[in-house]
């Protein structure tokens, strides 16, 4: 397939997503990868074919003693640089290519074997600061085209549409648009009408989300859109992180991060907020795989000069 942004960085995985010595796969611009962690927390990743047979070794499973991952066909032995490990020795050469990765916290990333055109951002590091890591959220992979998915992050009206059950938005409002390179701010004023019962039963987080309140969002193209507000229990954080699996299929997940003003919300709001951020992807994933092939627009909304930003990022990358 022809590489979707080559040189980028992609956000692949959070160290909670591979628990320890359990392969992970994982597809990247119509290549298939298998990552795992070992015990000392040291991160790896292979091409998932193996070169005898050509099994998934995701399907196999990690040997702790020699930190090798095993072919589940005829169990052969890789270790981290993709090298054989046969009656007690290990190759010289590797025979399945590894996967270059690079390690920020809990965060891996990789160029997909490819030069760097832009810089590992930031963001995360300088956002999440002090704040405590709830868990990912939305993890998803769905059928649409990359700038398809990308664009539903840059797109201000959708909420009061897409997302009107949920949060019920009857007014949004965008008093700054700010951009430098591939790094892009908004800040969002939003109005909320009143929720029900049955919102808060199934999300008890809306009921500490004040009818109005203010959101900055912040962006790293192409990998990341974050979000972040204030409300009464403390402060979160949303890191969507998007990456192209193949010309026609987009992964998703969300990184949920949260400072509260007492840890008792930890144990009340946890599960719900990640549930509601899981419901955000889910209602997107339904309008994107829903819709029918992209035309030119016949009608223009409030703001769209962000969502065309972020389409001339892509279309001169």
């Amino acid at each position: 397939m022809k590489t979707i942004l080559p040189g980028a960085p992609w956000l692949i995985a959070h160290r909670s997503m591979l628990g320890i010595d359990n392969p992970h796969k994982v597809s990247l611009n119509g290549q298939d990868y298998v990552l795992w962690q070992n015990s000392q927390g040291e991160v790896f990743a292979l091409n998932n074919i193996c070169p005898h047979m050509q099994a998934s070794l995701s399907d196999g499973w990690i040997c702790h003693e020699r930190n090798t991952i095993t072919c589940p066909f005829h169990a052969l032995e890789f270790d981290g640089q993709g090298r054989l490990h046969q009656s007690g020795k290990t190759g010289v050469q590797p025979l399945t290519p590894p996967l270059a990765l690079i390690v920020r916290g809990d965060c891996i990333w990789t160029y997909g074997g490819l030069s760097t055109k832009i810089p590992v951002p930031d963001l995360i590091e300088n956002l999440s600061h002090g704040m405590t890591f709830l868990g990912v959220a939305g993890e998803k992979s769905i059928r649409g085209t990359f700038l398809n998915n990308l664009l539903i992050g840059y797109d201000y009206n959708h909420p009061m549409g897409t997302h009107r059950k949920l949060f019920g938005i009857k007014a949004n409002r965008i008093p700054v648009f700010e951009q430098e390179g591939y790094w892009v701010k908004v800040v969002q004023e939003l109005d909320r009408n009143d929720a029900t019962f049955n919102d808060i039963r199934r999300h008890p987080a809306l009921l500490f989300v004040p009818k109005s309140y203010t959101g900055t969002l912040e962006y790293a193209f192409p990998a990341l859109a974050t979000f972040r507000t204030r409300f009464p229990p403390g402060k979160i954080l949303q890191v969507h992180v998007l990456y192209p699996e193949t010309e026609t299929r987009t992964k998703t997940f969300v990184l949920v991060y949260a400072k509260f003003n007492h840890p008792i919300f930890n144990t009340l709001l946890q599960r719900s907020m990640l549930n509601a951020v899981t419901t955000v992807v889910e209602q997107d994933t339904q309008v994107i795989e829903n819709s029918y092939p992209r035309q030119p627009a016949k009608i223009r909304l409030p703001h769209e000069e962000i969502m065309f930003h972020a389409q001339k990022l892509y279309r001169e990358w």
